[in-house]
C-alpha cells in the first residue's frame, strides 16, 4: 500500500460531528424553553430567553446564565403574589362599599395602580380632600400598612381646561397640591414610613382619555396611587 493511501485511511471523516452538536444544542434549548414557560415567573422566562440568545449568537453564555442564583427569582415570585393579594384587598374594599364608579385598580408585574376619580376626593378646582374622601384615604392607608417594604408614589392629574385663580396658577400647581395633600393624609397613619412615599403632579399631560368630551375630561381628573414592589 502506498504512503499516500495509508495517510488517507488514518484521517476518518468527522464532519458529522458538527450537525450532531447543533442538534444537541437545539434539544437543550427546547428543554429550557419548555421548562421556563411551564412556570408563572416572567422574570425567569425572560432570563432564559436572554440566555438562549447569547448561546446561539456566541455559543458561550448559556451555562453562565443557568448558574445564576435562584434567590432573586424566588423573591420576585413572592412579590408578585403579594401584589396580587394587595389588588384583591383593594378590589374587595371597592366592591363592599360600591365604589366602582370612584375607584379602580390595575396590576402589572411590578406594581398595583389604584386610580381615584376627582369627585371622590375633591371639589372642582380644589385641593382640599372632602370628608368622605378622607375616609377612603384612611382605609387605603390601613391596607398599605400590611406592605411595609413597598414604595408608594402618589400622582395628581387634571384635564386640559386651564386654571388660574388665587390659589393655583396652572394645572401643574393644582395636580401637585392634590397629590401632596393626599399623601399627607395617608401619612397620618403613624405606622407608614414616610421614606417610602413621594408625590408628583402631572397636570394635564398624562391623560387616560380624550379631553374633547366631558366624560373624557372627568376620567382625566384623578389621583393615582402606584404601589411598587421592592427592586
Amino acid at each position: 500500500m502506498s504512503k499516500k493511501n495509508k495517510h488517507h485511511e488514518e484521517h476518518i471523516d468527522e464532519t458529522w460531528l458538527i450537525p450532531y452538536a447543533d442538534l444537541l444544542t437545539l434539544l437543550l434549548a427546547l428543554f429550557i424553553v419548555l421548562f421556563a414557560s411551564s412556570t408563572i415567573d416572567n422574570d425567569k422566562f425572560k432570563a432564559m430567553k436572554e440566555s438562549l440568545n447569547v448561546a446561539f449568537q456566541k455559543g458561550d453564555g448559556l451555562i453562565l446564565d443557568m448558574n445564576k442564583p435562584s434567590e432573586p427569582i424566588e423573591m420576585n415570585q413572592n412579590d408578585t403574589i403579594k401584589l396580587e393579594q394587595l389588588k384583591k384587598q383593594l378590589d374587595q374594599y371597592i366592591q363592599d362599599n360600591n365604589l366602582s364608579q370612584e375607584l379602580n385598580t390595575g396590576l402589572t408585574e411590578n406594581y398595583v395602580l389604584l386610580t381615584i376619580r376627582e369627585f371622590a376626593l375633591f371639589d372642582s378646582g380644589s385641593a382640599i380632600v372632602k370628608p368622605l374622601g378622607r375616609e377612603k384615604v384612611s382605609v387605603i392607608g390601613t391596607i398599605l400598612d400590611e406592605y411595609p417594604q413597598y414604595e408608594v408614589i402618589v400622582s395628581g392629574h387634571t384635564d386640559s381646561v386651564p386654571i388660574n385663580n388665587y390659589q393655583f396658577e396652572s394645572n401643574w400647581d393644582l395636580s401637585s397640591k392634590r397629590a401632596i395633600n393626599f399623601m399627607k393624609l395617608l401619612l397620618q397613619n403613624d405606622s407608614l414610613d414616610p421614606k417610602r412615599f413621594s408625590a408628583i403632579g402631572y397636570g394635564e399631560y398624562r391623560p387616560v382619555s380624550d379631553n374633547a368630551t366631558e366624560e373624557g375630561r372627568a376620567q382625566n381628573r384623578r389621583v393615582e396611587v402606584k404601589i411598587k414592589r421592592p427592586d
